[in-house]
C-alpha cells in the first residue's frame, strides 16, 4: 500500500522499520520538528526523523497541521492510508479525510482506558495489572475512534514505563502490519469503543516527578516505576554540600513505620505515609544510573536522615 507515516519517538520507529521491511510504499514521513536537547541545547532530530532520513525517506516536520497549505500538501501525496503512532500533533479533519482509507493509529493502551498523551506512564502510575496496544481508525476525537485489532500484555509488579514501552512497541509493529494486510484485502473490521471506563492520560508534568513521601509506599512504588527511566521521579536531600536532587528509578515496598521521608536504616529504607520504600537504583545529576549501594558510598544516607 502507499502510505504516509506519522510518528516521533522510539515507539513509532519500531513500527516504521516493520512497515518498510514489509515492502509498503512510504510516500512521506511526518515527525515532530527537531528540539533543543542536551547541555549545549543543540537541535536534535526525533528517532523517527533520524531513521527515515538515514534510509532515504522524505521527512516533513511542520510545527502545526492547521496551516492552510498543510492539508493540501498532505492530500497531494495520494496515500491509501496514513499510519500514526505517537506523533504528537492533532490531525485536523482535512488530514483525516485525505487518505483513501483514512488514518490508522497505533495506541499504547486498552482503549477507552488511557486515551491521550501518556498512556504507558499513566497505566503504571495507576497500578494497572494489564495494558496493550490497539489499532484504531482516527476520528475528530482524542483516541475515540473505532478499534480493529488488540494485543494484550501484563504489567508486572515491578515493570517500569521503559520496559512496558519496549514490550508494547514489539507487539504493536506486527499488529499494525497485520492491519495493513487486512485493509489491503478489504477485510479490516472496526468496532466502536465503549464509553464506560474511559479515562485520559494527561501529559506528564515536570512537577509530578517530585516524590511526596506522605503517600503510601505502594503508591510511590508505582509512581517511581511509571516515571522510570524518564523523566524520573526525584527527591532532594542534603548530603553535606547543600540540597542535591536524586532520581529514583527502582524501588521495593517493605514494612516499616516512621515519619514520612525519614531513613529507617543505613541502606535506603525510607518511611512513607504508609509502609516503607527501599531505594534500589538511583541517578545523580549528570551521572549514570547506579545501585543504591554504590550511591551510598559517596553520599551517606544514614538512619534518621530526611528526604524532601
Amino acid at each position: 500500500m502507499r502510505l504516509v507515516f506519522m510518528g516521533t519517538p522510539d515507539f513509532a520507529t519500531a513500527l516504521l522499520k516493520k512497515i518498510v521491511a514489509r515492502g509498503h510504499e512510504v510516500a512521506a514521513v511526518y515527525s515532530q520538528p527537531p528540539r533543543p536537547a542536551g547541555r549545549g541545547l543543540a537541535e536534535k532530530k526525533s528517532s523517527v526523523h533520524h531513521y527515515a532520513e538515514n534510509i532515504g525517506l522524505p521527512v516533513r516536520t511542520p510545527k502545526s497541521l492547521r496551516d492552510a497549505q498543510e492539508p493540501q500538501a498532505f492530500a497531494a501525496l495520494n496515500a491509501d492510508v496514513a499510519v500514526v503512532a505517537a506523533y504528537g500533533l492533532l490531525l485536523p479533519q482535512p488530514i483525516l479525510d485525505a487518505p483513501k482509507y483514512g488514518c490508522l493509529n497505533l495506541h499504547g493502551s486498552l482503549l477507552p482506558r488511557w486515551r491521550g498523551a501518556a498512556p504507558i506512564q499513566r497505566a503504571i502510575m495507576a497500578g494497572d495489572a494489564e495494558s496493550g496496544v490497539m489499532v484504531m481508525k482516527m476520528d475528530a476525537g482524542l483516541d475515540t475512534g473505532p478499534v480493529a485489532l488488540t494485543a494484550h500484555t501484563p504489567i508486572g509488579a515491578d515493570m517500569t514505563a521503559g520496559e512496558l514501552h519496549d514490550a508494547l512497541a514489539a507487539q504493536g509493529a506486527p499488529l499494525m502490519t497485520t492491519a495493513l494486510d487486512l485493509l489491503a484485502r478489504g477485510e479490516l473490521a472496526f468496532t466502536p469503543q465503549p464509553e464506560a471506563g474511559a479515562c485520559y492520560a494527561q501529559k506528564i508534568d515536570k512537577a509530578e516527578a517530585r516524590i511526596d513521601w506522605r503517600r503510601s509506599a505502594a503508591e510511590l512504588h508505582n509512581h517511581v516505576r511509571g516515571l522510570s527511566p524518564f523523566p524520573g521521579a526525584f527527591f532532594e536531600a542534603d548530603f553535606g554540600h547543600g540540597l542535591e536532587r536524586v532520581k529514583l528509578l527502582r524501588t521495593r515496598v517493605e514494612t516499616g513505620a516512621g515519619a514520612s521521608g525519614v531513613a529507617l536504616d543505613d541502606a535506603g529504607l525510607i518511611a512513607c505515609g504508609e509502609g516503607a520504600l527501599r531505594l534500589l537504583r538511583v541517578q545523580r545529576a549528570g551521572k549514570g544510573e547506579m545501585a543504591f549501594e554504590e550511591f551510598a558510598r559517596g553520599r551517606s544516607l544514614t538512619r534518621g536522615a530526611t528526604l524532601a
